[in-house]
């Protein structure tokens, strides 16, 4: 018996999550509509990837956190989802095999990022590819560094405000609960020694 044999196929949506920002929360809408439509049968099951990489300014929150803003996120879109978590291997062209064992068997991959979509398929997945909502500022890798710089405010009006046009007001309370911002004012990376 294979691993993913007792998971029932899907409709995936694959992420990194770090954070869950407003691309991820219209992502997630439009799977959701697009599975309630065309395959209401399978559930719609979330995959955070990269459970397994040490913290760093790349990858701040580990899968628990990222899953706690998931479950935050999906409230405050009033739908829910499965969540499971796959760690990374590096080796793109044994990736979907890979992951089938933690988010089953080939059923739909929705996604907008292309180099997945080509991946899925040629692994034997039918893909639904989803437009990007404004990908310019929804870049993880912005949405990281003003959140960043939040890192040592403790106002939480002022980072609601700051990170609100990109970020959901539930999956923001949520890190501030869990007091996921500050970490980020101690993972610099580089830099000259003092001397």
């Amino acid at each position: 018996m294979t691993p993913h044999e007792t998971i029932p196929e899907a409709c995936v949506v694959l992420g990194r999550f770090q954070p869950v920002h407003r691309g991820h929360a219209s992502l997630l809408s439009s799977a959701e509509e697009w599975r309630e439509k065309n395959a209401p049968d399978m559930p719609l099951r979330i995959a955070i990837g990269s459970t397994n990489k040490p913290q760093n300014l790349s990858n701040p929150w580990d899968a628990e956190e990222r899953e706690k803003m998931l479950k935050a996120s999906l409230r405050e879109l009033d739908f829910d989802a499965e969540i499971v978590g796959i760690p990374d291997i590096d080796d793109p062209p044994r990736w979907v095999t890979h992951a089938e064992a933690y988010h089953g068997p080939p059923g739909v991959l929705i996604t907008s990022d292309q180099a997945t979509a080509d991946l899925y398929a040629s692994g034997g997945w039918t893909v639904e590819m989803i437009d990007l909502e404004d990908r310019i500022s929804l870049e993880g890798w912005r949405i990281r560094e003003t959140a960043r710089m939040m890192s040592t405010i403790t106002d939480e009006i002022a980072i609601l405000t700051v990170l609100g046009p990109t970020m959901q007001a539930s999956v923001i309370e949520t890190m501030i609960e869990m007091d996921a911002f500050r970490r980020l004012a101690f993972m610099g990376e580089g830099g000259e020694p003092v001397g």
